[in-house]
């Protein structure tokens, strides 16, 4: 049997998307600008994807994982699923319905994401896992279909486009370099414009609008014009234009989170007043009794609290014991606390304080959320306090001024978590080159009931730079403060010197912190964390997952 051998004209032809006639510069261009904006819609997702989790389970090291892990895998599967589509259907239509439906699968997101995320909150914590678990079962719901079908945008649009094979090469890295332009506006747009001035919803559904856009688009074109009449189009379109909006509209309904103030009793609740996504944190201000509570990201622990009625925290909480952490200098007297600086302002209950108990004393607050700042002086009367604000990241601040302080006190938490770089010994290095001769430092640390090791271990840390170092338990909340002195000192010097301090609101809180503090010095020095290797995270997680072994 012989067969004509085809010319290069014909082997251009069979290799050709079916679809590639007339309008083939168009569709190319279609294609192109497909592939840009699905590749940004992508990493939108994925930063999107953050601040959606982070109400619900913060914004640990693992949360990311769990995230980045998962939509990897997503993708991986896409790009598989993707050319075994191309290879079977190549044709434009196809491509765009994958992406029109990609599209509408983002915009429902939000919408379902509160059911998701609260049964996953409340499924998980009665075990205390729902920080790893938790995000691993809500990424999987949330985001497993619209990430497979965004990973076939690749493969697919270079099948369309290569028309030879000695091309095919050049189209595929053309293709691949404008998805990752894409990507890299997907990765700034959302962090920088969107989500600070639209909030998370609506991010998804500008994203998913854009991709449905261009979906229609490229359909209306790749339709050829006996399939479907313009009226029935413009049906079509507006169809599809409808659903992202109806998934707007769903998404902009209620809070995005119920108010999550704890009372005494460890109960959560209380009457929310505002909520707010700012670049850094999913923030709250709650009513809870006569406090007005500032909650953070997922809500497990309180970040300030303003009572009208008193200047000190019912049941003495850790803000008020930041203010007696120079009572273990040789000698005190009030006048000598001059200037403070507080890292991790929060709506400023620490400010507070000192300004009640040290008159003339000026307090430098460095706190790196803006909108956080907003709050305070809305709801917790900072500008009332002696506080010169800084907004601007905490180490950044330390590193880069000159000035000297009586005391540096670090309330920076991400609950449950301390960001890794404020816990080395390079960090407390230079937190002791900013203090005066017997300056002090001081910094909040959270623990369980029994459970003291993230405690003991930050302490002997501290111990690497500071002279002597100390540790206070609260009463309220289970935290401890760590205090290190520049002088050397010792124990004896607390009790000594709430004997003869005269100031009531000093003397209560010492006395508070003699009976029920538990206080105590740590003599011994281990490096735990440092700037290349601090696994604070991971030791947090040990204590989580111990309570979690002990509930069961």
């Amino acid at each position: 049997m012989s067969t004509a051998t085809p010319s290069p004209q014909e082997i251009q032809e069979t290799s050709a998307p079916p679809a590639q006639a007339a309008g083939r510069p168009a569709q190319s261009w279609l294609v192109i600008l497909l592939v840009f904006v699905s590749g940004g819609v992508s990493l939108g997702v994925e930063m999107a994807a953050s601040r959606l989790l982070a109400p619900y389970f913060g914004t640990s090291l693992f949360v990311w994982a769990n995230l980045i892990g998962l939509i990897l895998l997503y993708l991986t599967v896409g790009y598989y699923v993707g050319g075994r589509l191309a290879d079977r259907f190549p044709r434009p239509t196809v491509l765009y319905g994958i992406t029109a439906l990609a599209s509408l699968l983002v915009a429902l997101i939000p919408p379902l994401s509160r059911p998701i995320l609260h049964w996953s909150l409340s499924a998980f914590a009665t075990y205390s896992v729902g920080v790893f678990y938790g995000s691993l079962v809500s990424v999987i719901l949330l985001f497993l279909l619209p990430m497979v079908l965004l990973g076939c945008v690749s493969p697919f649009a270079i099948r369309l486009s290569v028309d030879q094979v000695g091309k095919s090469g050049r189209i595929a890295g053309l293709l691949y370099a404008i998805s990752t332009a894409g990507s890299i506006l997907g990765t700034f747009l959302p962090v920088l414009v969107l989500i600070p001035n639209y909030g998370t919803a609506m991010t998804f559904i500008i994203m998913a609008a854009a991709l449905l856009l261009v979906s229609i688009i490229g359909l209306l074109f790749s339709v050829k014009p006996q399939q479907k009449s313009p009226a029935e189009k413009a049906r079509f379109l507006s169809i599809l234009l409808l659903l992202p909006l109806g998934g707007a509209f769903l998404a902009s309904q209620g809070n995005i989170k119920p108010a999550s103030g704890i009372d005494d009793n460890g109960n959560i609740g209380g009457k929310l007043l505002e909520e707010h996504e700012s670049g850094y944190n999913y923030i709250q201000v709650v009513q809870v009794g006569e406090e007005t509570q500032l909650i953070l990201n997922e809500g497990l622990g309180v970040h300030s609290i303003y009572n009208p009625k008193r200047v000190t925290t019912e049941g003495g909480g850790p803000w008020d014991y930041f203010l007696i952490a120079p009572f273990f200098n040789n000698s005190f007297s009030p006048d000598q606390v001059k200037k403070v600086c507080i890292i991790g302002l929060g709506g400023g209950t620490s400010a507070r304080g000192f300004s009640e108990a040290y008159k003339s004393v000026a307090i430098d607050g460095v706190e790196i959320d803006q909108k956080i700042v907003d709050m305070g002086e809305k709801y917790f009367h900072l500008g009332e306090t002696n506080t010169n604000v800084i907004v601007q990241d905490g180490r950044y601040f330390l590193e880069s001024t000159t000035n000297k302080y009586d005391v540096i006190g670090i309330d920076a938490y991400q609950q449950p978590y301390i960001p890794f770089q404020l816990t080395s010994t390079e960090f407390f290095s230079t937190v002791r080159s900013h203090l005066t001769p017997n300056g002090v430092a001081v910094i909040n640390v959270g623990r369980t009931n029994d459970d003291f090791r993230l405690v003991n271990a930050m302490a002997q840390n501290m111990k690497t730079v500071f002279s002597n170092v100390y540790i206070v338990d609260t009463l309220r909340f289970t935290n401890s403060l760590i205090i290190g002195t520049n002088a050397k000192t010792n124990l004896g010097n607390f009790q000594k010197n709430t004997m003869l301090v005269d100031n009531p609101l000093l003397k209560e809180i010492a006395y508070q912190a003699l009976v029920t503090g538990k206080l105590r010095e740590e003599k011994q020095a281990h490096v735990y964390f440092t700037d290349d290797l601090a696994p604070i995270e991971q030791m947090i997680d040990q204590i989580i997952f111990n309570v979690a072994q002990h509930s069961l």
